[in-house]
């Protein structure tokens, strides 16, 4: 699908590592953060007056000039990576952005997104007109017992009131792209090995890397480190930082085929999710869609949240076969008609792997267990994430002290638990709630048959709500989530 301007290449000429050409003045340090812990210890100045005509490639990073050190190093150019790296280099800041693959890459996804990744893509600056290659949706169509419910998006101050669809080997494209436009080098190839620490303090002061087709060992240093390398994480891991076992683990599959209803105008979602060789024939706590792509396919799959109540031995490839198969005639399904195989990748949710700071490293999206208990969605809290670490980053490099900055950057795990404490801890129970189908079938019923209630619950799930309204809803959905217990509980 076509789209902004700046992916007319699909590899541009790496801007300047000086940073942007314009917007803000860059924001410096007097001294790098951790101090003495630091190499050289001096302040930075932002390196070289940018040469006229003068185009680095992705194997500037490792040339030993000044280009394999850096302000921030953001590892990982997926959603979060890269809308943390737009933010801080958009400030002036010299940023790092490694990506272990080259683009464009496949990453599993359901592809749709909600009104709250819309907000952030807008605020990137990106261009989310059909014209441009996004295909909009109106809301979320519920397909359950027989029964088909749509529910659109509301309108609200704080998000536009459409959706978006588009195949993440492009949308995760676009989005690094935009971050290098902003002033981001980024370097595709760069397989982060570990991080480089001091040995005084621990702390962390760059990372190693494989660069390139021939895994050329390179070593890149900045004073602080932002992990976005997803689910699996290495960073976080060699940095000591595990996964909590008490949170829910999600598991999504997905494939394409082509449909004639690949321009449906509403995500959709079927609840009654079974495993057709349980005898009982049990709900499964997920459900399945079908996202129409707008380019003659749909994406189909399924998601699944571990509540602990979900047998082991279930072949979900085989599931979503099966499932496909009893798709209405309507859809066009049959086996013949799908473009690309299945594909799998786990779902870490409810901010899962913390201290989401300490030492040097921030973690944001997957990495950090963004993703939502309640609905899988992961896109628009990562991006999210991204933008809350690149703010706490910005404040934190105009501190003078080693304890201003420390403070500052510890504003980041604040932020994500203001605004994920409650709506994850009430996803977190929705998921356990799931691990009773009968519960699930009567609540099910029940809010299929109830307009007002199924749209306060749509609303709760999809966590769109008004900041200060004072609709009714909307002061109940505040409040369920100030009474919803902490993620640090």
């Amino acid at each position: 699908m076509p789209g902004p301007a700046e992916q007319s290449s699909t590899r541009p000429a790496q801007p300047d590592p000086a940073g942007p050409s314009g917007g803000a003045e860059p924001v410096r340090a007097a001294e790098p953060v951790g101090g003495a812990g630091q190499a050289g210890g001096a302040e930075r100045t932002g390196g070289a007056e940018p040469v006229e005509g003068a185009e680095p490639t992705a194997a500037d990073g490792a040339s030993g000039t000044g280009a394999d050190t850096a302000d921030v190093i953001v590892v990982g150019a997926g959603p979060a990576g890269s809308t943390a790296a737009y933010h801080l280099a958009r400030t002036g800041l010299d940023v790092l952005l490694l990506e272990k693959s080259a683009f464009p890459r496949e990453k599993v996804c359901g592809d749709g997104l909600t009104p709250r990744a819309v907000r952030q893509l807008i605020d990137l600056g990106i261009d989310v007109s059909e014209s441009a290659g996004w295909l909009h949706n109106r809301g979320l169509r519920i397909v359950a017992g027989g029964r088909r419910v749509e529910l659109d998006w509301p309108e609200l101050s704080a998000y536009p009131g459409f959706g978006l669809v588009r195949r993440r080997a492009d949308f995760d494209e676009l989005l690094a792209r935009r971050a290098a436009a902003a002033g981001a080098r980024l370097v595709e190839r760069a397989n982060v090995a570990g991080p480089v620490l001091d040995e005084r303090t621990g702390r962390i002061t760059g990372v190693t890397a494989r660069l390139g087709e021939e895994r050329r060992p390179v070593t890149y240093r900045a004073p602080l480190v932002v992990a976005a390398d997803g689910n699996s994480t290495r960073l976080s891991l060699a940095m000591r930082r595990y996964r909590r076992t008490d949170r829910a683990m999600g598991v999504a599959y997905r494939t394409y085929f082509t449909t004639p209803r690949h321009e449906d105008r509403y995500l959709e979602a079927w609840l009654d999710l079974r495993d057709p060789t349980d005898p009982a024939r049990r709900l499964l706590p997920g459900y399945a869609w079908v996202f129409g792509m707008g380019d003659g396919t749909a994406n189909i799959g399924l998601g699944v949240v571990d509540t602990g109540a979900v047998p082991r031995e279930v072949d979900w490839r085989q599931l979503l076969r099966r499932w496909c198969d009893d798709l209405p005639a309507e859809y066009g399904y049959h086996p013949e008609a799908v473009t690309e195989p299945i594909r799998g990748s786990a779902l870490p949710m409810g901010l899962n792997r913390q201290p989401h700071y300490a030492d040097g490293l921030l973690l944001v999206g997957d990495a950090g267990g963004t993703v939502s208990p309640a609905t899988g969605e992961g896109i628009a809290y990562a991006m999210e994430s991204g933008r809350f670490a690149a703010e706490a980053i910005v404040q934190a490099l105009a501190r003078r002290t080693d304890r201003g900055r420390d403070l500052a950057l510890r504003a980041y795990p604040q932020a994500l638990r203001a605004a994920y404490d409650g709506y994850f801890a009430l996803g977190r129970l929705t998921a356990a709630a799931l691990s009773h189908p009968r519960l699930v079938g009567a609540a099910g019923a029940a809010g299929l048959g109830n307009p007002a209630l199924l749209r306060a619950a749509f609303r709760l799930m999809v966590n769109l709500t008004e900041p200060n309204s004072r609709d009714a809803l909307d002061r109940l959905l505040h409040l369920l989530g100030r009474l919803a217990p902490s993620s640090r509980g």
